[in-house]
């Protein structure tokens, strides 16, 4: 590898239609750029629908951080023809630059392909380029106008924390599913089960970016101890969806939906 990488490069956007562009199912791929914006990996991190896919953060950066890429371009298609990106394509990468941000990482740009052009997410006329919508996303998120770190809303957040640490405790009954990748699975399925979409088994294991031996003895424990099921999947005999039991899908909906006081 070892090549600069320029997300404008006219070169770099012939590749990437050529090898994307027309694919039937939309591909989420990262390229891992060192500090001299020099190309360290090129990988393939999800495929699918973006409409039916969560984009998992902790899969993204942490790759980056194992690589110690200094930024990362993502880059996905349209199988649909038009590469203008949706509102869903800009606020993930808003939310994604903004964490990249925090970790040290610089999300450089977004690229939209398809078979008849292509979109950057950051030098879309009239909108804000990453590092504005990183800031906007910050102030948004702190409701404050200083980007200075507020000693009273961090105490607050902390004790706020510690509180759901213990509520949590009572939801799984087991400590050992509090931490992550485990609860951070049982968020994933919360988030399906919301929007009311279906996570086959592999999809579930690939987001906790565990070694997928691990990731399914996990699963299975989660199924033993009744936070989870699997559901066969009657089109395809060899694929299983996971879901949450019912009663654990009713405490996370109260535990996510009701609020916190300091």
């Amino acid at each position: 590898m070892g090549r600069t990488i320029t997300p404008t490069d006219p070169k770099l956007i012939a590749y990437l239609k050529a090898s994307m562009g027309s694919l039937p199912e939309e591909v989420l791929r990262v390229l891992f750029l060192d500090g001299a914006c020099r190309l360290i990996t090129d990988e393939q991190l999800q495929q699918g629908s973006l409409a039916q896919l969560i984009l998992y953060p902790r899969i993204i950066f942490k790759r980056a951080l194992e690589l110690d890429a200094a930024s990362i371009v993502l880059v996905h298609n349209h199988p649909s023809g038009d590469p203008t990106p949706s509102e869903a394509d800009i606020s993930s990468t808003e939310r994604l630059a903004a964490l990249a941000s925090n970790l040290g990482i610089e999300l450089t740009e977004h690229i939209v392909v398809s078979r008849s052009g292509h979109a950057l997410i950051g030098q879309r006329p009239h909108g804000r380029g990453l590092m504005e919508m990183v800031k906007n996303h910050l102030l948004r998120d702190s409701g404050r106008s200083t980007g200075f770190p507020d000693r009273d809303l961090a105490l607050s957040n902390a004790r706020r924390t510690a509180r759901r640490r213990l509520l949590r405790r009572h939801i799984v009954g087991s400590r050992k599913y509090l931490g992550e990748p485990a609860w951070d699975m049982l968020i994933d399925l919360f988030i399906q089960h919301c929007e009311e979409r279906k996570i086959a088994t592999g999809d579930l294991c690939v987001s906790s970016a565990l070694p997928l031996s691990t990731a399914l003895r996990l699963v299975q424990r989660m199924c033993d101890d009744g936070l989870i099921r699997k559901i066969a999947d009657t089109t395809d005999g060899r694929r299983q969806f996971v879901e949450l039991n019912p009663d654990l899908a009713w405490r996370l909906l109260a535990y996510f939906g009701t609020p916190i006081d300091d």
